[in-house]
Parts: structure tokens; sequence; C-alpha cells
């Protein structure tokens, strides 16, 4: 094993708490002792029950021996030789029987007789008949277990009867006994420490499997619906993770790519990024257009590699965020910027231009009435037209440049686009132009300005009918966007607007046509955010050009 790495023994002794191991030896230690003592006690008392039994049947054996010898009317001869016979049993040391002053009657030992044995006893105050043991040293080996009671001789006399037996077996027995137990009782504390010791390690696997399920649960969850778009990719550089982002920004199924190798489902741009991570960059950033599904959409791109605890590569994670309505929204402000700019100029040369065009005009007039030669009144007519045609622009101007005064009112949208489409239908009619409205019943009343809408609308349809130089459709529709918005479409079947123009139509001044001034769509920019909405543009060479207005519907 090298140094410094944790196995997982390590790592799950290391996990158990100590306080667990101290409160099962507290709890199950103690039981087990006392269960150990008392099982041990109880094993001695049994010995002890079955030694004095044992003593009694031989008591018995030989009274019932010396009282048919009395019926023979034996003598001392035979009551020793009774006596020594009935010692021979095994498991018997001795066999001695006395008189009450402890004067040896006879002895398994022939040689005792006569000495004194058990004089120090007093059996004065117990019952005749009681049995009693004690145990004596034995200092040659095992101790011995002595029962003796006192006993009725066939001649009315009073003898004590004593019975040695040999501990050595009963004592082995109990040694081996007690090993059992003390064995089987660690055995069983054991079994009830591995059995706790199980109870906290499931429940710690509960615990610890419901907390994996709930991060789990949690981290499947976030990362589904990040709002930016996620793919992870194996060390075989196949996808393992697809969010819900991302099969919005790549337009594919996560269940479709799931398994897949990262080829063959993310575009050239990712695989790029993919590629320069194996060529060993850390942490990739960069912004790119993504070509998905036959357009292009700005990304920002983060990449990184993923490596586990060990320091070992298990694959790559790729972030992206769609940056179109980020773009769109730096757009609108540079636009406002630029408005107003072009407000603050207009507000200031608007007051210095007028009153010059006015002494023009004045000036203009006058000499158109005092000369009679029709070429002088030509020209005069010219100054007075032009000098109309920069007031007008002074006009716009300053239109721009003050804040929009909104007159609202609850009014129907489809009333005022009837209203705007009557106002250039001749206009249509010469130009060979079809004018188309889709407005369905049931869509909601919007509070707005009818004179400003109608100016957007106004604008917005002859720019269309000005796009079409031989004939086309001119398309209104008008639906519920949401329940919260009512969407206005104008359609036109024009050569359509480029990509890099796009961007810049609702700047003043900016303007595709020979004789435009750029002020009409800067206006219905003004006006349509005035009323809190949003102006969406679709357009492309060669298919015409969409204008969405968006309305609040509160």
């Amino acid at each position: 094993m090298k140094s410094g790495k944790i196995t997982p023994s390590r790592t799950f002794w290391a996990s158990v708490p100590p306080w667990l191991i101290i409160g099962c030896a507290l709890i199950l230690v103690p039981i087990f002792v006392v269960m150990t003592l008392q099982s041990i006690a109880k094993q001695r008392e049994l010995t002890t029950r079955l030694l004095i039994e044992k003593g009694e049947a031989i008591i018995r054996s030989f009274e019932a021996g010396s009282r048919t010898g009395a019926g023979m009317q034996w003598g001392s001869f035979q009551l020793q030789k009774l006596l020594i016979e009935t010692a021979e049993q095994p498991g018997v040391d001795y066999l001695i029987l006395t008189d009450r002053k402890g004067v040896i009657l006879a002895d398994s030992d022939p040689s005792m007789i006569g000495e004194s044995y058990g004089a120090d006893l007093d059996l004065k105050n117990g019952p005749a008949k009681q049995t009693l043991w004690r145990r004596v040293p034995n200092p040659e080996g095992a101790d011995t277990f002595e029962v003796y009671r006192p006993l009725a001789s066939p001649h009315g006399e009073e003898w004590l009867i004593f019975v040695g037996l040999d501990m050595s077996p009963v004592l082995a027995a109990q040694r081996q006994d007690t090993r059992n137990i003390v064995l089987m009782a660690a055995t069983l504390l054991l079994i009830g420490f591995a059995g706790i010791f199980s109870l906290f390690l499931a429940q710690g696997y509960r615990s610890a499997r419901t907390s994996l399920s709930r991060v789990k649960a949690f981290s499947d969850g976030l990362v589904e619906n990040l709002p930016i778009g996620l793919v992870a990719v194996d060390q075989r550089n196949r996808i393992t993770a697809f969010n819900q982002t991302a099969e919005t920004i790549l337009g594919r199924d996560a269940k479709d790519v799931l398994g897949k190798s990262a080829d063959e489902v993310l575009p050239d741009a990712c695989k790029t990024v993919l590629r320069d991570l194996e060529a060993g960059g850390g942490v990739i950033e960069r912004e790119m257009d993504c070509t998905v599904g036959g357009g292009s959409i700005p990304l920002e791109v983060i990449a990184a590699t993923l490596y586990d605890d060990d320091g070992g590569y298990i694959g790559k994670v790729v972030l992206f965020r769609d940056m179109t309505e980020l773009f769109r929204l730096k757009e609108e402000v540079e636009r406002n910027r630029r408005l107003a700019s072009v407000g603050s100029l207009a507000a200031g040369v608007a007051h210095e231009v007028r009153n010059p065009l006015s002494s023009i005009k004045g000036f203009a007039t006058y000499l158109h009435g005092k000369y009679g030669d029709e070429e002088d009144k030509e020209v005069a007519d010219i100054v007075i037209r032009e000098v109309d045609r920069l007031n007008r622009v002074v006009g716009q101007l300053l239109e721009l440049s003050r804040p929009a005064e909104l007159k609202k009112e609850r009014k129907e949208v489809g009333a005022v686009i009837l209203h705007s489409l009557k106002v250039i239908e001749g206009q249509a009619k010469e130009k060979g132009i079809a004018i188309q409205a889709d407005l369905p019943p049931g869509v909601p009343a919007v509070m707005m300005d009818p004179d400003g809408i109608e100016q957007v609308l106004l604008n917005l349809c002859l720019n269309a009918l000005e796009a079409m130089e031989q004939g086309g459709v001119l398309s209104v529709s008008l639906r519920k966007d949401s329940d919260r918005r009512v969407r206005v479409e104008v359609s036109d079947t024009g050569p359509g607007i480029g990509r890099d123009e796009i961007s810049r139509i609702f700047d003043p001044y900016f303007t595709t046509k020979p004789s435009g001034m750029g002020l009409g769509l800067a206006v219905v920019h003004k006006v349509v955010e005035a009323h809190g909405g949003e102006l969406q543009v679709e357009s492309a060479p060669g298919k015409g050009t969409t204008v969405s207005i968006l309305l609040p519907a509160d």
C-alpha cells in the first residue's frame, strides 16, 4: 500500500463515532458480566447439591447396611469391613464413623480408629437428621468435599458419619464449565456488540441513503433546471448529461442523445472547445457563433475537465448560454442612448432653426405675391415647399426629443387596425398590393393611446407598401400572445432586410429609402416603448419582413 492512501477499512473505522463503541460497552458489558457471574454461581450451587446428594446416598447405603448387620448381630469388625467396602466407591476419599465426642469408631483407614475427629463441630443444636457439608483443605492436592450428619446406632447410641468426596473431577469440570460460560458470554457479548453496531450502521446507512437521495434529487433538479445549457461527456467522449436548456438551445431531446458520441450530437463550435480541452486547456471561456438547425446562435461557452478525488480523469463538462437576448438588450440600450443624444441635439437645433425658417417662408411668400413672373413664382413656391419640409423634419425631431404623452383608454386593438388599414387602402390599390387582415374575436382590449398606436401601425404599413414595388401582400394579424400580452404582426412580401441592417432600423436617420428621413421607425419604437410594449423584427433578404408589436394586456 502506498503511503498516504486511505483504504476503505480505514475510512470505515474513521467514520465510526467513538461514542457508539463506548455506549455499546457501557450497555452490554455490565449485563453480560452479571449474567456470567450468575451462571457460574448457579453452576457451583448445582455442583455442591450434586456432591451433597452423592454423600447422602453413600451415608444412606452405609446406614442400610449397618441396620442389616444389627439384625444379624454384627460386631465392630463387620461394621469396619462394611465401612471400608462402602468407601471403595469411586470418588470417595474416606469414610469415618465417630461417637458424639469425636472418637473414631470406624474408619476407611483402620489406623485412625481411636483417634479424635470432628470434636470441634457443634451438632447439638441442629436437627437430628440434618445433613451438613464443609470443604476440607488438602495440601497434597484438590480439596475434599466432606458431607456429615448424625447417625443412630443399632444399640441406641448416636454416631456421626463423615464422607469425604474427591473434588478433583468436580473442580476440573467446574473450571471447564467456567471457561465455557465465559466463552459463551464473550461470544454473546460480541454478538450483542455486532447486533447493536449493525442497528446503528443500518440506521446510518438508511440516513446516508436518504441524504444521498435528497442530494441526488436536488443536484439532478438543479442541473435539469439550470438557465444555461449543460452537457457532460465521459472518458469515452459519450454524453452522460444533457439538461432542458441544452435541449432548447441545440434542438435535440436528451433521450435521443444520452449515451451517444459527442461528435455525433454537438455542433462544430462545441466540438472545437472539447478538442481544445484535450490539448491541455484547464478551463476555457469564449464567445462564439454556433450553427444550429440552419441558423446561427451567439453562445457564451465555458468548458472544463472533470477529475475525481484521486486526480483521475472522468470526463468533461460544457456550459453554454444563448446570448441572443443579451445582445438584443445591449442593442436596445445603445439605441436608447443614441435616441437620447439625438433628442437632446434635436431640441436645440429645432429651436435655432424654426425662427429662421419662419422668416425665410415669410420672404418667399412675399416674393411670390409681389412678382408676376412665372419663373420667379415657381422659385418662391420651391422655397416655400422646402421650408415646409424642413418644418416637418423639425417637428419630428421635437416629437422624438419630448417624452411621449399618452392618453390611454381601454380599446379593442382590432378596431384601431381596421381604421389604419382604411387609411392606406387607396395607396395599396394603386400599387396592386393585396391587404390581408386576420383579426379573430375574443382578443382582450388593451389600455392604450389610440392615436399613438394608429401612428405606429400607419408607419409600419406605409414602410411595407414602399418596400413592395411590384405588387405583393400586406398582412396584419392579431392574437393573444399570452395571459399578459397581445401581439400584432405586420408582414410584407418585399425584398427583406439584411442581418446587419436589422439592428439599426430603429435608429434615427437610418433609412434604406432614397427619399426617407429615417425618423418614422424611431418614432414607432418610442411610442411602443412608452406603452410598455416590445418590438420584434424577423426578416431575411428575399423573404419579406415581419414586425411584431407586443402590448401589455393588463
